[in-house]
């Protein structure tokens, strides 16, 4: 059975394409920043393998304790809630897992925490666009993901990956931070740009979404990171500080960022549990948007944006999935045979997969297919195979 999902806060992942850009610290700060303006504020130490989150807000690293109804109790400091590996582990030991045990740890983290009412849940992404990212696009319902970067040029490349791979999985980009952004010397006030200069915003620029700010190079920034003493609270005057206080005035929640179809859920067919809230639909939008959910004799019915509406048969729908267990991975060759497919099949569950795919099971078992909403909205007026 597929686990139903809580409705929540808005998740915000702070992500980027490689190592060393800061973006722990500016997780961090963010989230305080954010509870100084009165939000109710958690974070995510998504990072299982180099969890940096509870030392730079300077959190309690033992064992959490357990609420009575057998949740997790995070960790709290600078009003922030924070759940991290560094809390399940002693401090020298490596956390050696394989995938499937991060996948599993990163679902804990979310669901099994007893985080209160959030208004915003920040998930400290490691670098890179690989098991992890995955598993959060996939497994939740995020709010959108802010890509941290250096002006460097190596940094910016690296940067567009990441942007490229949210884009992909239908989170939307909410912006880029240009973090390490010249150096202000604290004896003349001259400003060194030790990794170039503009670079952050001439990406967002090109690729489209808005650039949140620029971070300077802060000495303070790191002492106070090392001491638990976020500078948006040890150092407030200065220009880090503020710089870290217009990102999250800029990341506040501000109504519906996705604009489609009200997920997480997992609707049951056999007995209309769990369906789907219709969008409420906002014009000028994506018309591939889906906005709606509905069913008749006939089949499936999606409406979308553009204020089209599609039917699909529940049989067709099995025919045209693409999973392993139905095409060849690398050929995209038809291994399902589809005079073996009952021509009085039908859908019994269906589900969101983050914001860009559904997830459908049928009366003959079959539960592993994904079914991308690009995909499905390329769908209408097909020729679909039939025996």
């Amino acid at each position: 059975m597929q686990p139903e999902q809580p409705q929540g806060p808005r998740m915000i992942a702070i992500s980027s394409g490689k190592g060393g850009v800061g973006k722990s610290t500016v997780t961090a700060n963010i989230a305080v920043a954010m509870a100084d303006a009165g939000l109710s504020v958690g974070v995510v130490d998504a990072d299982v393998y180099g969890p940096s989150i509870p030392r730079m807000l300077g959190a309690p690293t033992g064992k959490p304790a357990m609420s009575p109804d057998q949740r997790i109790v995070p960790a709290e400091a600078h009003g922030v809630k924070v759940i991290s590996m560094a809390m399940l582990t002693d401090d020298d030991a490596p956390a050696i897992l394989r995938g499937p045990m991060v996948s599993k740890y990163l679902q804990m983290f979310v669901r099994q925490v007893d985080w209160g009412a959030l208004d915003v849940l920040l998930l400290d992404l490691p670098p890179g666009t690989g098991d992890i990212q995955l598993t959060l696009a996939q497994a939740f319902p995020l709010s959108g993901a802010v890509v941290v970067s250096t002006p460097q040029d190596v940094s910016l490349k690296i940067a567009r990956r990441g942007l490229r791979m949210m884009e992909q999985v239908s989170v939307p980009v909410l912006g880029v931070i240009e973090n390490m952004s010249g150096f202000t010397c604290p004896g003349c006030g001259a400003v060194t740009h030790i990794f170039h200069q503009g670079g952050g915003e001439a990406i967002a620029r090109e690729l489209g979404v808005a650039f949140l700010g620029k971070v300077p190079l802060d000495p303070d920034v790191v002492d106070c990171g090392d001491e638990g003493r976020p500078v948006v609270h040890a150092a407030p005057g200065s220009p880090a500080a503020e710089a870290y206080r217009g990102i999250a005035a800029a990341l506040t929640p501000g109504g519906d960022v996705g604009g489609g179809i009200a997920t997480p859920f997992a609707w049951s067919l056999a007995d209309g549990s769990g369906k789907p809230t219709p969008a409420r639909v906002a014009p000028g939008g994506p018309p591939d948007r889906l906005t709606a959910l509905d069913r008749d004799d006939a089949g499936l019915i999606l409406r979308w944006a553009d204020g089209g509406e599609q039917r699909l048969a529940d049989r067709d729908l099995r025919l045209a999935c693409r999973c392993a267990q139905c095409r060849d991975e690398m050929t995209s060759a038809r291994l399902l045979d589809p005079a073996s497919v009952p021509l009085d099949l039908n859908v019994t569950r269906i589900w969101s997969i983050g914001n860009y795919a559904l997830g459908m099971a049928f009366s003959d078992g079959h539960d592993t297919g994904i079914y991308t909403i690009k995909a499905l909205y390329a769908m209408q007026g097909m020729e679909l195979e039939d025996v």
